[in-house]
């Protein structure tokens, strides 16, 4: 903190402000952008991986395999979001513990469902409870992440199935024609044309992972919403250096500026990788982008 923000009664204008601005709970407010962005950086390289496994399996000629995607993709998508992000860190969380209580305390006798509770050995708890802060949120976010993953992947899943039945089928018949076997014409035919196809829905899915971020708050994670609540709520003297009324409606305004900043530069991104995706290809963008050139 500046120097002259050592008396806070003594501020005024925009020097108070100043001030305000750059206590160490705004430094975590701030933080927690990146937070946002990391969640963001982690989960859609990961929802993108789920999302391709569960096509494939979706796809698949063995029958149980199919039945695994398939019902991935049906049970993920029909349930809501906020449903699964309560269940799914539970039960990841309870399902580690779990298998390091099996390992760990292999001669516990005591029933780890003991009513509704939960209960494991020490040593398999995760994090341990002498763990440091820094520890339980790291696990936190990871488990948060690893959510995401999961309920966004069924999504991209479903989208990318949709883009390899979009692929024509005489590519790959083609492909079969010169030799190739059914996995050559996998990834060598099909897997670089279904981008194209591909890409309205996952870039419909990559808007509403961004819109979702905010359920971080309701996983226990201190990130924009938390503070922005905190920090905006009323504060009187007694319990603060910097005292203020409700401010919650220009924190929230500047979480709503953030995403709609985010939002665009991402539409910016997103219509440039398609534009470069459907050079050459028989689309409808592709057919416009040879006209031009034309």
């Amino acid at each position: 903190m500046f120097e002259f923000c050592t008396d806070p009664e003594s501020l005024a204008g925009l020097t108070w402000l100043s001030c305000y601005l750059t206590t160490g709970v705004h430094f975590s407010f701030y933080w927690a952008f990146g937070k946002v962005l990391l969640l963001l950086a982690l989960a859609a390289p990961s929802a993108l991986l789920m999302g391709f496994l569960g096509a494939m399996a979706a796809r698949s000629l063995i029958a149980p395999l199919r039945w695994i995607g398939k019902g991935y993709i049906s049970v993920v998508r029909g349930v809501p979001d906020v449903a699964f992000f309560l269940f799914f860190v539970i039960a990841l969380d309870q399902g580690f513990e779990w298998m390091r209580h099996k390992v760990k305390c292999p001669d516990w006798d005591e029933p780890i469902r003991q009513g509704s509770d939960f209960l494991v050995c020490p040593a398999a708890k995760l994090p341990l409870g002498t763990s440091p802060e820094w520890q339980h949120e790291t696990y936190g976010f990871l488990l948060a992440v690893l959510t995401f993953a999961i309920v966004f992947g069924a999504f991209a899943a479903n989208v990318i199935f949709g883009a390899m039945k979009a692929v024509p089928r005489a590519q790959m018949e083609t492909a079969e024609a010169y030799g190739m076997t059914r996995r050559q014409a996998f990834w060598r035919v099909m897997v670089p044309q279904m981008w194209v196809f591909a890409l309205p829905g996952l870039s419909n899915t990559w808007m509403v992972l961004i819109k979702a971020t905010p359920l971080l708050f309701l996983l226990g994670i201190e990130d924009i919403v938390y503070w922005a609540r905190e920090l905006g709520g009323t504060k009187t003297a007694r319990f603060s250096d910097y005292p203020h009324g409700d401010w919650r409606m220009w924190y929230f305004l500047a979480l709503l500026v953030f995403y709609l900043c985010f939002t665009r530069v991402s539409e910016i991104v997103l219509r440039r990788l398609n534009a470069r995706l459907s050079r050459g290809q028989a689309t409808a963008a592709g057919e416009a982008q040879r006209k031009a050139n034309a």
